[in-house]
């Protein structure tokens, strides 16, 4: 499964991870994915939505 949110689409960024002598190494932010509930046309589904998308459906009164 992969880790993008079903609603806005956001999914994982990635960059470097520096450490006290600025080496590089490759790293990755992921997207902080929650297990919802959700109605959809009247009906209730479950679906894996950031944070960020929770904050404003829950705002908006959905």
């Amino acid at each position: 499964m992969s880790r993008v949110c079903a609603i806005s689409g956001k999914g994982p960024l990635t960059g470097n991870k520096r450490s006290h002598s600025l080496r590089a190494t490759r790293r990755k932010w992921n997207v902080n994915l929650q297990k919802v509930k959700v109605v959809v046309d009247g009906k209730p589904q479950k679906m894996r939505i950031s944070a960020r998308a929770l904050r404003t459906l829950k705002k908006q009164g959905l």
